[in-house]
């Protein structure tokens, strides 16, 4: 089992009452406080945060010259939704 690359430490003020579930989540899990907090930070990277990314991503290839032209999109759909009425 390989071990993860870990990045240099930083520091981090959190409410006490977010810092209290942490500790009785890691403890009753057997596990660090920066473990259950890293869990925490993946779990909203792939969800709210993994939205976030996406727009920066599609804005980025925006601004590269990529993408379609919203009018050949909706010309696209209305063409497929006529052939399905017709």
């Amino acid at each position: 089992m390989s071990k993860v690359e870990l990045s240099d430490p930083i520091a981090l003020r959190i409410p006490v009452d977010v810092l209290g579930d942490i500790e009785k989540i890691a403890a009753v899990s057997e596990r660090t406080r920066s473990w259950v907090i890293v869990r925490a930070l993946r779990l909203y990277l792939a969800s709210e945060g993994g939205q976030c990314l996406a727009i920066l991503r599609g804005r980025e290839e925006a601004a590269e010259g990529g993408g379609h032209d919203a009018d050949d999109v909706l010309g696209a759909l209305e063409r497929i939704v006529r052939g399905k009425l017709a």
